[in-house]
């Protein structure tokens, strides 16, 4: 078993050593011998001694860092500080006003496409990126003053790495934010004492949350575990709150765990895996009864029902990282040599060439929040959709440099290719049903209509009457010969925010929820899919799975957590009523069934039949929610606006081959829309 030991004495106290454990690690593009083991950040506080065991010179959690050894000479270089932007905080009342100075560049995604495009390019580690790529985008630093502060003290806010108050930001162009700060509710305050009673502690420091803390739950199976996907509500409410360290410790740990040997059956996953989840274990130290150890006990879905490794733990895993990034203004964490090296294993994994014609990511069944059988195995929206964000948090975060030059034109031609082919293919509409009932079959062409033989008897028969004239959405999943005509929330939601769908197409979605918000929020929001899989479909589909029953957990149950991203997504196009109303519906409700995991029934009427109660994500989806509504300034830094440029890197264009015909000129009019 690979793990993690933390040496402590009885008193369950932080002890002044560290002992990590780990086979066949990646040392910027080396392996070591398995002799060898972890080292520190700082190598002067190490050693290996003759059974080469390293042990470290001191702890808290929060000042080791985990890195890989490299040289002096091998260490990314740093973006300069100076004249990246200057703050104010002014307080007034019930608002505190935050200034925000910017002396660069606002539009981060304007360096994105400034490379050049190859096709068929695979050495990762060449890449040249014509400059101003390592331009930062604006940052926001929230900062907590003490209320009975003199009137002629000025409050100071920290913008890297320097103090900045209100006399020398004078005479710059300012941004200004508001940020207001009013009385908590009783159901936010009994939110944070559950999010802060599910804190995770490793070594004396907080590394993550539990996926639930139910008291009064005997059996807790893997829900006292942290989960990669579920801490990142929690992360989002702690970096909201201006409560940055466990956040940092959670991206870290996981980072170490994700070099480890991973093995199934005899047969290892790629390196760049990261774990489904994390249990923080306390056993007794061999040969010492009076000492005992921590160990970190990851579960890369050897564990999971159905043994299926998480896909979308390491896209979680980017997207939170820049969210530190930007919230914090912390840029130190994501330039780190071993972070970047965290990033390009997980891109490479995914960016590996296979058989699949298609530039979607081709999936397992269960390998995203649905774990479980539902149908989803391909090319699942979920997966496409944060496959897209991480994609472009990468390409915000990946130091530039001649080793990462083609990394980054692969990333380039893959956002391209991915978002042309989701919002051309997956894009359902009145109009577009209607061109699908109409669809010849068995085309054998370059020029083919029906690319993708879909036979016009798939259209359900729900799906005629249920989609409104002025909305649309992407469905769940394309494949030969098969179209998902399912509305999965968390996919859609997740288009809107990268802006992987046009800016209509995102309108639609919204419009498509408020008008059929009976059926998606009900009395609690929000379905994960809907319509629910009944009668034979069920039975086939679910292999009669007791627990995924139609209108309960993964089919068509309703899920609170998905509140935050919702409140994201209607923030950023404009509508933030919808989050409020949604938000409010939950409002009610959550407190009194004391959070629990999901709801039953078609409604969301029901507490959901096994569903734990005082799920944390639960929790931290609320609290978020209500701080992204309260401060919508904040979300800005955690969505994406629509990237023009990536519309005129077109690989085809490239290929003087007949064989190759592309649409996305004749779509790029909507596509612009």
């Amino acid at each position: 078993m690979n793990t993690i030991h933390c040496l402590a004495n009885s008193t369950m106290k932080s002890s002044s050593r560290f002992l990590l454990f780990r086979r066949n690690s990646l040392f910027s593009g080396c392996s070591l011998p398995k002799s060898h083991h972890f080292l520190a950040s700082n190598p002067s506080n190490f050693r290996i001694s003759s059974d080469h065991t390293c042990k470290f010179g001191s702890c808290p959690l929060r000042n080791l860092g985990f890195r890989r050894l490299v040289d002096d000479a091998q260490k990314f270089p740093r973006v300069p500080g100076p004249g990246f932007g200057q703050s104010r905080v002014f307080s007034s009342g019930s608002i505190r006003r935050l200034y925000v100075i910017s002396s660069v560049s606002s539009d981060v995604r304007s360096f994105s496409t400034s490379v050049e495009t190859r096709v068929n390019d695979k050495n990762f580690e060449r890449i040249y990126v014509q400059g101003g790529i390592n331009v930062k985008p604006r940052v926001l630093e929230r900062i907590d003053t003490d209320e009975t502060v003199a009137n002629n003290e000025e409050s100071r806010i920290e913008v890297d790495g320097k103090n900045i108050n209100g006399e020398n930001a004078k005479g710059v162009n300012e941004g200004e934010v508001l940020i207001t700060k009013r009385e908590e509710s009783e159901a936010e305050k009994e939110a944070w004492k559950l999010l802060r009673d599910s804190v995770v502690t490793y070594c004396g420091s907080p590394v993550g949350t539990m996926a639930a803390n139910d008291p009064g739950d005997k059996t807790p199976l893997n829900y006292d575990q942290v989960f990669i996907r579920d801490f990142v509500p929690s992360a989002l409410a702690f970096l909201l709150k201006g409560e940055g360290e466990i956040v940092r410790n959670f991206l870290l740990h996981t980072l170490q765990l994700q070099s480890w040997e991973k093995t199934v059956d005899c047969y290892s996953p790629g390196q760049g895996l990261m774990p489904a989840s994390f249990k923080v274990r306390t056993v007794p130290l061999d040969g010492n009864n009076e000492a005992h150890e921590e160990v970190l006990d990851p579960d890369f879905g050897e564990s999971a029902i159905g043994r299926v490794a998480p896909v979308d733990s390491g896209l979680w895993w980017i997207i939170l990282l820049r969210a530190y990034g930007k919230i914090t203004g912390d840029y130190t964490l994501q330039e780190r040599v071993d972070v970047q090296t965290g990033i390009k294993l997980i891109l490479n994994l995914c960016l590996t060439d296979g058989f699949d014609m298609f530039p979607s990511l081709l999936v397992t069944d269960g390998s995203c929040m649905i774990d479980r059988r539902m149908g989803i195995h391909g090319h699942p929206l979920e997966i496409q959709a944060l496959f897209y964000s991480a994609l472009r948090c990468s390409r915000e975060m990946i130091i530039q440099n001649d080793a990462s030059m083609n990394l980054v034109r692969a990333i380039n031609n893959r956002l391209s290719a991915l978002s042309f082919h989701i919002r051309e293919y997956y894009w359902v509409d009145m109009y577009k049903i209607n061109e699908i009932y109409r669809y010849k079959t068995e085309e054998y062409s370059t020029d083919a209509t029906n690319k993708f033989n879909i036979y016009p008897d798939q259209i359900p028969s729900w799906l005629m009457d249920w989609v409104p004239e002025e909305g649309g959405y992407l469905i769940g999943n394309l494949q030969p010969a098969h179209m998902d005509f399912r509305f999965f929330t968390l996919g859609n939601l997740w288009s809107i925010i990268s802006s992987l769908g046009t800016p209509k197409q995102n309108q639609g979605i919204l419009n498509t929820i408020e008008a059929k918000w009976d059926d998606l929020v009900g009395h609690m929001p929000l379905k994960i899919c809907y319509p629910a899989l009944e009668y034979e479909e069920w039975r086939i589909i679910t292999g009669s799975d007791p627990k995924n029953t139609p209108w309960s957990y993964h089919n068509g149950g309703s899920w609170p957590t998905l509140l935050w991203q919702f409140t994201l997504a209607c923030i950023k196009m404009g509508r933030p009523e919808l989050a409020r109303k949604a938000v409010a519906d939950a409002e009610k409700r959550l407190p009194v069934d004391r959070w629990p995991e999901y709801y039953d029934t078609r409604n969301g009427r029901f507490i959901g039949k096994q569903s734990r109660l005082f799920q944390t994500w639960t929790i931290a989806g609320y609290l978020t929610s209500k701080m992204l509504l309260e401060n919508p300034e904040l979300a800005t830094l955690l969505f994406w606006e629509e990237d023009y440029e990536l519309l005129e890197i077109c690989v085809c264009g490239l290929s003087n081959s007949g064989r190759k015909k592309c649409s996305r000129l004749a779509a790029r009019s909507q596509i612009l829309v």
